[in-house]
């Protein structure tokens, strides 16, 4: 797949293109959904397929402060929707002036001067341009008058609950693992760096390799999890907390791993990721280390049993 930055980065040396846009966060089923009608349409005609995304959530400009945090790094969302056969992704930023274009001058400058669209797909509750005036019939209308047909894809509900980005991170501050893993068809991770802790766990007997996480990234709620660590290619069971560390005095939230069987060297500077399969208990302050030693070594061994050896492998 084709990365490109900016609107500098356009136009698109293609002749024409079927296209879709959303700020993509997490790559939920619904907009799997999207980016599979897009492929169907591109191959249809045949041209290439693109996508169009943003290098922050808009309301980090429209309500600074109010702004969400976020499921997906542009580098994860970048790898998902290049699996899901997209020929392009093209990241455009979202600052103060982009906000103000209205929805012609989006459809001028990036669908038809810069990507040469001849038809766009997107989700049914699709907005763009300023104010978010910009609408599915809006697009419509603006294709006719510029040449290009649009198309909205219907909304995807499981089990009677509609999948979207804000109701994945309303389950997750609560400590709900299950549902994003349902609504995004995969479970969630965290990607970030190895960075040096207080070494409390190595002294418990569990030493753990703490995530520095890029500041944008939701964290899940505060708790005990079991999931796997991914280090250097190789997958690890892991007991995982994510939490304050109340019982050594109250700290950030953070996210730290134990990692089952691991026998490589030290971790500090290196990459890591996280992925969170069962959420095993709250976080809570013991009365004294080896209460607390004692109760993470009931958690690795129910990680042991809810992560399945062949995931570690």
């Amino acid at each position: 797949m084709e990365l490109l930055r900016g609107i500098g980065a356009l136009p698109l040396d293609a002749q024409g293109t079927v296209v879709t846009v959303g700020f993509f966060d997490g790559v939920h089923v619904g907009h799997q959904s999207v980016f599979r009608r897009t492929v169907e349409a591109a191959a249809e005609r045949p041209l290439p397929s693109v996508a169009v995304t943003f290098d922050r959530h808009p309301r980090e400009i429209l309500t600074p402060g109010n702004e969400p945090r976020l499921l997906t790094a542009t580098e994860r969302k970048a790898a998902l929707i290049e699996a899901t056969g997209l020929d392009a992704l093209v990241v455009l930023e979202f600052d103060r002036d982009f906000s103000t274009w209205p929805p012609e001058e989006f459809a001028k400058r990036v669908l038809v001067g810069g990507l040469h669209s001849q038809h766009v797909v997107v989700g049914q509750n699709f907005t763009f341009g300023y104010k978010a005036k910009g609408t599915v019939e809006t697009l419509v209308e603006l294709g006719a008058a510029r040449g290009f047909t649009a198309e909205g894809v219907p909304l995807v509900d499981l089990q009677g609950r509609r999948v979207s980005s804000s109701s994945v991170r309303e389950a997750l501050s609560a400590g709900d693992v299950d549902w994003p893993a349902r609504a995004m068809g995969r479970r969630l991770v965290l990607d970030g760096r190895v960075v040096t802790g207080h070494g409390r766990g190595k002294g418990l007997g569990f030493p753990t390799a703490n995530l520095e996480t890029w500041p944008r990234l939701l964290l899940p709620g505060s708790g005990i999890y079991a999931g796997v660590a991914e280090h250097a290619g190789r997958r690890y069971r892991a007991a995982i907390d994510v939490g304050t560390n109340p019982t050594f005095g109250f700290e950030p939230l953070h996210a730290e791993a134990f990692l089952l069987d691991y026998e490589g060297g030290e971790l500090p500077g290196e990459p890591l990721s996280i992925e969170f399969w069962a959420r095993l208990r709250d976080e809570v302050r013991f009365d004294t280390p080896e209460e607390l030693a004692r109760q993470i070594a009931e958690d690795v061994e129910r990680t042991r049993e809810l992560v399945a050896p062949g995931a570690g492998a």
